[in-house]
């Protein structure tokens, strides 16, 4: 089958993605800070890593997933502080409830999740490597920090101007702790004890203290995936500074070539505008099950932009989606009427590597993961497939097609929703009704316009022998 090909933002080229050793494709993406709940902005990221990943195996090439976990940073450790717990004890209660989240968001796992509390020797290594190399430097209260002069290829990721690194011209890029260095584009790999960490330290050989954030990405990636692997994904908020401070410390620790692609997702805004806290617009997957959504309408609404498109998400949007679903529940009813087949798993589907009618919508997915075009394309061939003039033997094709690109995309569809009479506007159920006398009378025109104008105002009528039913379109 024809191979993925992903927008690089390192050369602004969309490139193809393919193993570097012919056989399986490694990737790490940077997963989450462990301090209170994920919310939807983050869920787009690893949603549509997830996309990613679920298009390469079902193209044939098997991956090696690693996602890690931060339990220990400047956040972290004052939440865990101000809750009264430990930082295990804190970090790994959101650990699950993000673990849930994933679950419910039909997220394949990675296949190794590690956590930077239990690689601070892999981190302390990386350090002593580095200041063996002259990388990095002892600042007097005891922290280390990497010596961005000192590596010629930074900014290359994020296109920054070498005069945007200058001493004064951007305070806070890198680090926001107050600890002393050298130049302010510098930033820690080693953060010296302060009294306000606690019980939070670990003996190095430059006193207690803690790694930088930035480090712990570089030292799991290298234990888990080499010194060149072939995909590193993540949110744009990250190019600057965190990736391009894991290209410089692993880079100048090793001999490798670091992340051969570089896959990032836009910001996701909320009605126009920046989702935060303060404006109570910053909602997470319980926030959006109180009001009603299933995590199934929230991947989808996720799903609806391009990856790489700023998204505007609105409480409306997924109302939209849930009716999109609906449709889609509605053809997968229709296919399993006909058929003897059973749902496929993902194992299966990838043996199968066929999308069968669905072909279009694969071609949008290959082609940088658009999924929005692909979900055109999906409703398109829905549209155009008549189930029942299709043979026993026709209907196999967009049968396993149909699940193999719903699965490209990880939608568990829905059960159908069951429309009482109560549900059903007085006003519709007369135009109903009136379709039916006439079709009764074999008034084929009247028929047929009272069915185009309940299809306008959305509903759907669908006849049997004894009746009519009437569903939401």
């Amino acid at each position: 089958m024809t191979v993925l090909h992903l927008h690089d933002t390192l050369t602004g080229k969309n490139l193809p993605v393919t193993p570097a050793d012919g056989s399986t494709l490694r990737f790490y993406c940077c997963g989450p800070t462990v301090y209170g709940p994920a919310h939807i902005g983050n869920f787009r990221t690893f949603i549509n890593q997830d996309v990613m990943r679920r298009v390469l195996e079902l193209s044939g090439t098997p991956t090696t997933h690693v996602r890690n976990i931060t339990d220990v940073d400047d956040k972290t450790i004052r939440d865990s502080q101000a809750a009264g717990k430990t930082l295990t004890d804190f970090t790994d209660y959101w650990t699950t409830q993000f673990h849930a989240d994933c679950n419910a968001l039909n997220l394949l796992a990675p296949h190794v999740e590690p956590r930077a509390t239990q690689h601070i020797p892999h981190q302390i290594a990386m350090i002593q490597t580095l200041m063996d190399r002259d990388h990095a430097y002892q600042s007097p209260d005891g922290s280390i920090y990497f010596r961005v002069s000192s590596f010629p290829n930074y900014g290359k990721l994020s296109h920054l101007d070498e005069r945007e690194l200058r001493p004064g011209t951007a305070p806070s890029a890198n680090d926001s702790d107050e600890y002393s260095k050298d130049s302010v584009a510098d930033f820690a790999l080693w953060k010296a004890w302060k009294a306000e960490d606690g019980d939070n330290k670990w003996e190095s050989p430059w006193g207690p203290g803690r790694p930088g954030w930035h480090l712990e990405c570089s030292a799991m990636a290298l234990e888990y995936l080499g010194e060149t692997f072939d995909l590193h994904g993540g949110g744009v908020d990250l190019i600057f500074p965190h990736h391009e401070n894991e290209i410089a410390q692993s880079c100048c620790s090793t001999n490798g070539q670091f992340a051969r692609h570089w896959m990032h997702a836009a910001h996701l805004m909320v009605d126009g505008g920046k989702m935060s806290k303060s404006l109570g617009n910053l909602y997470t997957l319980a926030d959006l099950g109180h009001r009603g959504f299933s995590p199934a309408v929230v991947r989808y609404t996720l799903l609806s932009g391009h990856y790489r498109q700023p998204l505007n998400f609105t409480l409306h949007s997924l109302d939209s989606s849930h009716e999109a679903l609906q449709k889609l529940a509605r053809f997968e009813q229709s296919l399993r009427e006909v058929t003897s087949l059973a749902k496929p798993t993902h194992f299966q589907l990838i043996a199968h590597q066929n999308p069968g009618p669905f072909a279009s919508a694969w071609s949008a997915l290959l082609a940088d993961l658009n999924v929005p075009g692909a979900i055109g394309q999906i409703f398109g061939t829905l549209n155009k497939t008549k189930i029942a003039s299709l043979t026993p033997e026709e209907q196999h094709d967009p049968f396993l097609g149909f699940h193999f690109i719903l699965d490209a995309i990880g939608i568990e569809l829905p059960a159908l929703a069951t429309i009482t009479e109560s549900d059903i506007p007085a006003e519709i159920q007369s135009l109903a009704e009136q379709r039916w006398n006439a079709k009764q009378s074999k008034d084929w025109a009247t028929s047929d316009t009272l069915r185009k104008e309940l299809e306008s105002k959305g509903w759907l009528i669908k006849d049997s022998k004894e009746g009519y039913t009437i569903t939401k379109a």
